[in-house]
Parts: C-alpha cells; sequence; structure tokens
C-alpha cells in the first residue's frame, strides 16, 4: 500500500470509532403503537431489546383485545414500559402518548407488525450522527406492495414533494429517526395514520433537512389496518399544515 493511502485509512478508521463511541452514548427511545398484534408482538419486542444500543422502549396499548393484552403481560419486561389506553384511539394518538414520555436523545417510531427490521436502528443512527442530521428516515422498497398501495405511497411522496418543495423518496416511512426534542415541539394533533404527513410537513415547515437511507421491509396484507382510504386525511394533513406556524418551542428547538 502507498503511503499516501494510510492517513486516509487512518482517518476513516478514526472516524469509525468516534462514530461507535458516539453512538454509545446515545440513548434512543423506540416507540411501539399496538393495536391487536397478538401473533407478532413478543417476537418484535424481542428482536426491539436485543439490538445493541442504550434505549428505552415505549409500548403504547391502543385499547388491544385481550389476546394482544395477555401477550404484553409475558412479554414486557425490563427496558420496556407498557402504556394503555382504555379504548382504541388511533396510531397517531398511541405515538403522541408515548413522544410525551420520551426521555431518549433521539425517538424512532415501530409499527408492531414485523414488516421493518429493529436491526436497521443501528444503520440510521450511524447516518444520525455521523452527518449531524436531526432526521433520518429509512426508504423501503415497495416493488412487492399492491401496485394500489405502492401508487399510493408515490402519490402522497409526490405530493410531500411539490408542496414543501423537497425530494424525499419515501414519506409514508414507520421508521422516522428524530431529534427527540424537536419531535416533541412539533404540536403535533392527528389521530390516525396521517400523523406521518403530520411530522414530515412540519419538519420540512421548520426547515429540518430530512436525509435518508435504505431498509430493509418485507410486506404483509394479512391484518393490514393501513387502506386506500387513509390517502385522503392524509392529503389532507399535507394541505393544512402548508400553513402551520411554527410556535416558540420549535424555534428554539431549531435555532
Amino acid at each position: 500500500m502507498k503511503a499516501s493511502g494510510r492517513p486516509v485509512l487512518a482517518f476513516l478508521a478514526l472516524s469509525l470509532i468516534i462514530c461507535q463511541f458516539l453512538l454509545m452514548c446515545m440513548k434512543l427511545t423506540v416507540i411501539i403503537p399496538i393495536y391487536n398484534e397478538a401473533s407478532t408482538l413478543a417476537p418484535l419486542l424481542a428482536r426491539v431489546e436485543a439490538v445493541p444500543v442504550d434505549k428505552e422502549i415505549l409500548v403504547v396499548d391502543d385499547g388491544s383485545d385481550d389476546a394482544t393484552k395477555e401477550v404484553l403481560r409475558q412479554a414486557v419486561t425490563g427496558e420496556t414500559r407498557l402504556i394503555t389506553h382504555a379504548e382504541n384511539r388511533g396510531k397517531g394518538t398511541a405515538i403522541r402518548t408515548a413522544l410525551a414520555e420520551a426521555s431518549g436523545d433521539v425517538v424512532i417510531i415501530q409499527d408492531a407488525d414485523l414488516e421493518y427490521f429493529p436491526e436497521d436502528y443501528v444503520r440510521l443512527l450511524e447516518m444520525y450522527e455521523k452527518n449531524q442530521a436531526r432526521a433520518v428516515y429509512g426508504v423501503r422498497d415497495l416493488s412487492h406492495r399492491s401496485w394500489l398501495m405502492r401508487w399510493g405511497n408515490k402519490a402522497m411522496t409526490l405530493a410531500t414533494n411539490l408542496l414543501y418543495g423537497y425530494r424525499l423518496r419515501d414519506m409514508e416511512t414507520c421508521y422516522k429517526l428524530v431529534d427527540r426534542r424537536l419531535f416533541q415541539s412539533l404540536e403535533l394533533q392527528s389521530r390516525r395514520f396521517e400523523i406521518e404527513a403530520e411530522i414530515t410537513a412540519k419538519l420540512l415547515r421548520l426547515g429540518v433537512k430530512i436525509l435518508e437511507t435504505p431498509i430493509r421491509y418485507e410486506h404483509r396484507e394479512e391484518g393490514k389496518k393501513l387502506t386506500p382510504w387513509d390517502g385522503f386525511p392524509t392529503l389532507a394533513k399535507l394541505l393544512e399544515c402548508r400553513f402551520w406556524r411554527p410556535g416558540q418551542n420549535s424555534n428554539s428547538v431549531i435555532g
């Protein structure tokens, strides 16, 4: 190896060591909204708990059936905290409930249906730390989804880009890794699935640069709660947030 290449390799090695050290110092809050996910809940929690990062896990039981509650009683241990809604109030409300309790440095949302891979947290965190980012999104490969859901996702992402002058590839992704203080400052109001649009729209209104990186994704059709009809409130939320004015709390976090 030429001597001229050694400083480059040394710099890369040092950068990797520093990045790993910073990851060890960073605490991740994982928010898991749950509604009737008895069949996937236990293996999901085991995989989330096994991810080798400092973290707190906030599980919100959003009025689930008795079977899911029984799984929760057995599966919730250690670093996992359970928050309960007496009745179903929607994914957005569940996320807002947990977000108010979050104490980590960064927050990520995790669906309970095993479509996403918790093992990808490390990749997202590395991009977050390496780039000193405020928000990192995981980009899915949707080629195996039904054409209706695939093009619906593309349409919502396109609408976001047109309304907010950005170039996102996957606005609807569940894996949104965001600075906790910034996340809590967004004044979120959504009750259902349109919260994905509200989070993104308000980040962009604040001028936050959203980075993206590929993640693994295995779609499921069975038991899906999201339907094509949910595209309409999502689009309405994108339009509504175009006129959102950040409050003093959001401005102080950005500033």
